[in-house]
């Protein structure tokens, strides 16, 4: 115990030294720090590493779009397109975006909606044809711009949906695959009582502080827009079953035992309706958001999808 200890003073020490740039003086530590210097100096290469991708603008519609992008690192591969959640955003993906196209060697694109992130506001509210109205005008002209011509859609939760209604009614020869984490295709009760607990605790609690990192001065924006919306009475009718059956391209879908806002009842539905082939990852200690609850996990099955996607090409 007292070596741990001393260890853990260590790290300190050096990291405020290093910080003044005493290097002098850390050579002088010695033997006893040399393990905790390369531990350190191991996360700090690791985080030097993963570059801090530089945001972008389109105007699309008279919205600015920020988007961020990551090139392929082999030549062709397809560009996996990252759709967000109701309260999503380019930098609430964190560093996944980059892993995934790390591990899969294909591109990565990254933006947020309008009303979201860094993206120009919305005039609220929302209509209850907003996922439709997102797959189908804005996710082709972004694909357009930005010259996307061969995409697997990664969708997560809202994402999800507008990932899996835009395969079904474009009937995009650009989309090779789709990705969905916790989509919904039909509004659950589970779903409400969630969204609803979400607005006290963003009035009450400290949820709109942490969305303000994200989102800044569009916080109100994105976070109304997407429970109002989600609370409505006329969307508790909303379903996108009838769509499934028109998608016959390979769909990953990825859920949490938890998830807070949907049931296992939303795979199903995906596996019954869907006409191509359906996988079916499930994750138990996960809530909404897989990629954050079990990150590596999902790293390792959304990499092996987009493998076997590029082996087997339509």
């Amino acid at each position: 115990m007292p070596r741990r200890n001393s260890c853990g003073l260590t790290i300190i020490i050096l990291r405020t030294l290093a910080l003044a740039g005493f290097a002098a003086t850390l050579c002088a530590l010695g033997v006893t720090v040399s393990l905790c210097v390369y531990a350190f100096n191991i996360n700090i290469k690791e985080h030097r590493d993963r570059k801090i991708p530089t945001l972008h603008y389109l105007e699309l519609s008279g919205h600015r779009i920020e988007y961020c992008k990551h090139d392929p690192q082999r030549l062709p591969s397809p560009t996996i397109v990252f759709l967000h959640e109701g309260l999503g955003c380019v930098k609430m993906w964190r560093d996944f975006p980059q892993r995934v196209a790390e591990a899969t060697g294909c591109g990565a694109l990254v933006y947020s909606r309008a009303g979201y992130g860094n993206s120009g506001p919305i005039k609220l509210p929302r209509q209850i044809t907003f996922m439709d109205d997102e797959a189908l005008v804005t996710l082709p002209q972004v694909l357009d711009e930005l010259d996307i011509r061969d995409a697997i859609l990664l969708g997560h939760s809202d994402g999800g949906s507008i990932a899996l209604i835009h395969a079904s009614e474009s009937r995009d020869e650009r989309i090779r695959g789709l990705i969905l984490e916790a989509p919904h295709v039909f509004v659950e009760d589970i779903s409400v009582r969630s969204i609803s607990e979400a607005a006290r605790n963003y009035e009450n609690g400290p949820l709109k502080t942490r969305l303000e990192r994200y989102h800044g001065t569009n916080v109100d924006c994105a976070f109304w827009g997407w429970n109002r919306v989600w609370l409505e009475p006329e969307f508790r009718s909303w379903n996108i079953e009838d769509c499934l059956p028109r998608i016959d391209i390979p769909v990953l879908v990825i859920q949490g035992e938890g998830d807070e806002y949907g049931t296992l009842e939303q795979v199903e539905a995906i596996q019954r309706g869907c006409a191509g082939e359906v996988r079916r990852v499930v994750f138990a200690d996960c809530g909404h958001s897989p990629h954050r609850d079990q990150p590596e996990r999902t790293l390792d099955a959304v990499t092996s999808f987009v493998r076997q996607l590029l082996r087997n090409p339509s």
